[in-house]
């Protein structure tokens, strides 16, 4: 029963593969009209990247704030203030991650351009 499940999972992977291949969708043009993105695979992976990197930025943000304000209101208490500083360090870091992120993107769109510039 396992083998015939992973032969029907492997077959079903095949045909999702290929499928682009056979239809030719090299011709195929998007409709007027219906908002989808009319860019190459490059301009929307990156736009969905942009906007991944966005909400991580504004989550480590918001995570920055409310680890302030239970530094401020841990009065005193040694296991409150800790969490609060694990909270803050966490926060921090994403932040970092999200602007490497952004940077590590810029680089990788100046590479596949060809850019010369910086």
């Amino acid at each position: 029963m396992k083998n015939k499940i992973q032969a029907a999972i492997s077959a079903l992977t095949l045909a999702a593969l290929s499928l682009p291949a056979l239809v030719s969708a090299q011709g195929f043009t998007i409709p007027a009209g219906t908002n989808l993105p009319t860019g190459g695979v490059q301009a929307i992976i990156i736009s969905i990247m942009n906007w991944l990197l966005i909400v991580v930025g504004v989550f480590g943000v918001i995570g920055f704030v409310i680890a302030g304000i239970l530094y401020l209101t841990s009065a005193g208490d040694e296991t409150r203030i800790e969490t609060a500083k694990k909270a803050m360090l966490y926060s921090i870091i994403g932040v970092i991650v999200a602007l490497v992120g952004v940077v590590i993107l810029q680089a990788a769109k100046n590479m596949l351009n060809a850019s010369t510039s910086f």
